[in-house]
Order: structure tokens, then sequence, then C-alpha cells
């Protein structure tokens, strides 16, 4: 079934769809008649009626997610628990990743039992899908980095990117590499376009034009890491650093020197992105750029507090800063 639009409810109610805009959004200056029957226009075309500012809330904070089997995920998750004990809420967490999830009957779902906000780490999430939740449920509703693109309008949360790109090729330009691979996560991500430009910043800092041989796009998996990483080192003129855009990509990369016989860091230098748990335990511990993941998932917590007590027209996005964290993985190239 179509989602209908705010014409096709203006349509049946009889009124401008400027009006039909005032009346979801819960604003004012409508007569009572009117917003009674828009209402009920809504509620026969599959919506429901906003929540009116200071009205009584569910406590509820409502967490989509792609999975919640990488540590990425874990940390994230008990971020955003520790946040919404920290704002007043109880935090629902729904992973999109499984075969049988359907978007409409989860946002049916919310409606039923009544939801506060929602935060969305999607990975592949276009413009209309994600405003079509928003128009669904009138809530406020947060996009959690790495999710989408700029352009959409609404509240966001997300890592300084460009900046963890240019620290973690810094750090190998100023060990002495000079064949330098990236492996990004995938080209529809505004994370990973950001991640390289910063790769590509730190280069032309250093003079250096970097070889696009050397670039990979991946799914920021260990499998990801493993394939790229393996058809860098097969190259006769093989990269002497690697630069991952996830931390379990680096993982892959580690999976795939092991299986050439190329030790890291003697004859290979790797740095991931993420700083999850599991970097302390590799084999060398990974150097990592460090996406406060805790701090995130607070802001996007508190911005859908701040949105319930203080409604805005426009959305508000917030960048942390990434840091680096050099460990054993990293060293100046051999010879």
């Amino acid at each position: 079934m179509q989602r209908a639009t705010l014409a096709d409810i203006a349509a049946t109610a009889g009124v401008s769809v400027p009006t039909v805009s005032k009346v979801l959004s819960g604003r004012k200056h409508v007569s009572p008649t009117t917003r009674d029957r828009v209402l009920e226009a809504a509620r026969a075309h599959g919506y429901e009626p906003p929540r009116p500012p200071g009205g009584p809330r569910a406590g509820i904070v409502d967490l989509l997610i792609n999975g919640l089997g990488s540590p990425w995920a874990h940390v994230l998750i008990e971020g955003a628990e520790a946040a919404a004990a920290r704002w007043g809420f109880s935090l629902v967490v729904t992973s999109s990743y499984r075969p049988d999830f359907d978007r409409r009957r989860w946002v049916g779902m919310l409606r039923k039992r009544g939801t506060d906000g929602i935060v969305l780490v999607l990975s592949r999430a276009g413009q209309e899908e994600i405003e079509a939740i928003k128009d669904l449920l009138h809530v406020p509703l947060v996009l959690l980095d790495p999710v989408g693109q700029r352009e959409l309008g609404l509240s966001a949360v997300g890592a300084t990117n460009w900046a963890g790109g240019v620290q973690a090729t810094t750090h190998l330009l100023e060990l002495g590499h000079r064949r330098i691979g990236f492996i990004g996560g995938p080209l529809d991500k505004q994370c990973t376009l950001d991640r390289y430009e910063g790769y590509l910043a730190a280069h032309r800092t250093f003079g250096i034009d970097p070889d696009p041989a050397l670039t990979r796009y991946g799914d920021f998996l260990i499998s990801g890491g493993r394939l790229h990483g393996g058809e860098l080192l097969d190259r006769p003129d093989r990269p002497t650093a690697v630069f991952a855009g996830s931390d379990p990509q680096a993982a892959g990369v580690y999976q795939a020197a092991a299986e050439r016989g190329i030790r890291v860091p003697h004859e290979l230098s790797v740095v991931g992105f993420d700083d999850s748990p599991p970097c302390e335990m590799m084999t060398p511990p990974l150097t990592t750029v460090r996406q406060p993941l805790d701090e995130m998932a607070n802001e996007a917590i508190r911005l859908v507090h701040e949105e319930l007590t203080h409604p805005r027209s426009t959305g508000t996005r917030i960048e942390l800063a990434t840091s680096l964290v050099v460990r054993s993985s990293t060293a100046p190239p051999a010879g």
C-alpha cells in the first residue's frame, strides 16, 4: 500500500495542504472543527495524531539498528541504554537486520504502544523512507551515524569522520609510509566519503599524490577487509600500510596478511576506525581512530528529550571529535 501524502489527506478533509501540515505537526491557529476533520481524514489514511508538546509521554525511546552482533553495535547500545536512563527514558532496541523485519509493521507497533522518540542507526535508508517514519509517528527522530546523507534536514549525531581520516593517514605518513592503501565502507555512506577525503587531504599536506589503485570500497566487515586487503597485498607494488575504514575490516587485513606470510607491523602497518573493544586483544593490538560512540548515543537521546520539550522546525547536526589511539600495529616501513 502506497503511503498517503499530505495532499491526499487535504483532499479527504476538504482543506489546504498547509492546514494539514499545521494539524499534523501539532501547531495552533486551526479551529477545533477543522482540526477534528483533518485528524479524522489522517486516521483514515493510516496516520495517528501527534502527541501535543507537554502532553503525557510513554517514557520510551526506540533505537532501530542494522544488527546486534558487532562490537560497534554493542558499545553503541550500551551507551544508548545509559543515556536513556540519564534522560528519564526506557530504551527499546530493534534490529532491522533479521530477514523478517518489516518497517511498516514496526511503525504500526510503535504507534499502538506509543514512543517518545526514535534513534535510527541505519546504513541504507533513503530520505523518503526516513521521512515516512517521522510523518507516521509525529515524534522526534534522530539519525545516528553512520547513516544516510547530510541533506535530510533531520537531527543527526555523528563523528568528525574527515578529521579521523586525516589523523589516521597523517600518522602513517609521519612514520614514513608513502604507499598507503585505503579500504572504505560502501560508497553510498557519507562516513566513507568523509574518511576518504581525509585520507586524500593528509596526502596533499605532505605533497604526495596517492595511488588510486590502492583504494577499495568494502562493507565494514571482516570479510571485506580480508578480500580487499588480499587484493592490495597481491600487487607487485603492494602498499606498506593500510588504512581500513572500520576495525573489523582492519581485522580482515590482518587475516589477509597472515595468509601471505606478511607480518604486522614489521612488513605492513594497519590502522582501523572505531576503537571497538577487540582492538586491544588483536595481535598486535590495533592502532585505530576512536569514535566516541557512548557520547554519540548520549547526544542522540538528549536531542530526543530536547525536541520533546522545545520543538523545532529544523534539525540539528552534531559532530563529536575523533582521536587517534596508537598501539602496536603501526611502525616505520621496513628498510
